[in-house]
């Protein structure tokens, strides 16, 4: 390996040279850091010998609810049990996070997962305190909080434990059957209109998933997660997100047919952002795995980004804009007005919040 200065950048685009695919990560390289004034860059096939593995690191944040300045988000606070996702979507918006914390947003948001083993006890301390005010927490903002390492740590189960106490409301979203698990506390939660999961969905294809989301569940059990938690009594809704222009576009009336069929409530879509140094992980994918493709769609996401490949503007951020992205938009609405899923979450209660988890009210 070398030190580069981090003005020498890693090309854009994937050719002669440039880091082959590797099996089970959605990049194969880590683009220099925009916060570090040095890079290390491995030399080519590093990684494919080397088989990069993920590394648990422990997160020593002491606090565990992140505000939200953003307006069109549909709450204003979030509970992230993890940094970084081991599920690898190669479209993540949330990868130039992690560049915050001195990592890149490569391989290393796949790989360099901070874990918040305390998250339970912090946010029973949050609710805990007198100024706190019941609201929507939205679990979560750069993670999926069903990301594998949940299966044995539990954190995100634990969280969820202390919002059933203190019957806080919680919007859960995540491509990962793993929620199932918590279908007995989650179901507590919805006696008392307190949560919502809503499980993205962005192919029905095996094959299209394994490249560019190798590590989530596959579309079947995602479908089967919707079915399981709707019979469990917890409100259940699809995201078919991102919407990938000229790759997954076509595949939306057939996913949202898919919801319905398993029990969905309700549905939306979000077409496809590429924030920061998510574009060039985007482009070089492109590259590697349809490279016939790459112009048309590359051209389709500037049409409905005013000639960019990302518009960051609130409220436009997440349908676009322009003619293509009136297609998609018409497109969505035909199919989930057909399928019966043309309706919004139902909204979610504070009504039955209980200061000091029941704690008082258990001991009479």
């Amino acid at each position: 390996m070398r030190v580069l200065p981090v003005k020498r950048l890693v090309p854009a685009a994937a050719g002669p040279g440039a880091e082959p695919a590797i099996r089970g990560r959605g990049v194969a390289y880590d683009p220099p850091n925009r916060y570090e004034t040095v890079h290390v860059e491995m030399e080519p096939g590093h990684y494919e010998e080397e088989k990069p593995l993920t590394e648990f690191l422990a997160d020593a944040t002491r606090s565990i609810v992140a505000r939200n300045q953003s307006p069109d988000v549909g709450f204003d606070a979030s509970v992230n049990p993890y940094r970084g996702c081991e599920h690898g979507c190669v479209y993540c918006y949330a990868r130039p996070t992690h560049e915050y914390l001195g990592f890149s947003s490569g391989l290393d948001f796949e790989r360099k997962i901070l874990v918040k083993r305390r998250a339970a006890e912090m946010l029973r301390k949050a609710l805990s305190r007198p100024s706190w005010r019941p609201q929507v927490l939205g679990m979560s903002g750069v993670t999926d909080p069903y990301q594998p390492v949940e299966r044995r740590l539990r954190i995100t189960r634990g969280c969820l434990e202390v919002l059933r106490d203190f019957r806080n409301p919680v919007a859960i979203v995540t491509k990962n059957h793993l929620v199932t698990r918590d279908a007995d506390v989650l179901s507590d939660l919805a006696r008392h209109n307190c949560v919502n999961v809503t499980i993205s969905v962005t192919t029905l294809r095996n094959e299209l998933q394994r490249v560019m989301e190798p590590r989530t569940s596959i579309p079947a059990r995602r479908l089967d997660a919707v079915r399981r938690l709707t019979e469990a009594g917890v409100p259940v809704g699809v995201f078919v997100a991102p919407v990938i222009p000229g790759i997954t576009d076509e595949e939306m009336p057939a996913i949202v047919n898919a919801a319905a069929e398993a029990g969905a409530r309700y549905a939306a879509f979000l077409l496809l952002r590429l924030p920061r140094g998510v574009a060039e992980h985007f482009v070089r994918w492109l590259e590697i795995r349809f490279p016939d493709r790459r112009d048309k769609v590359l051209a389709r996401i500037r049409d409905a980004r005013g000639g960019r490949l990302n518009d960051p503007a609130f409220h436009r951020r997440f349908r676009g804009q322009g003619e293509y992205a009136k297609q998609i938009g018409a497109l969505f609405r035909a199919s989930a007005r057909k399928a019966g899923l043309d309706r919004t979450p139902p909204p979610l209660s504070t009504a039955a919040f209980r200061p000091g988890g029941g704690v008082q009210g258990d001991l009479f």
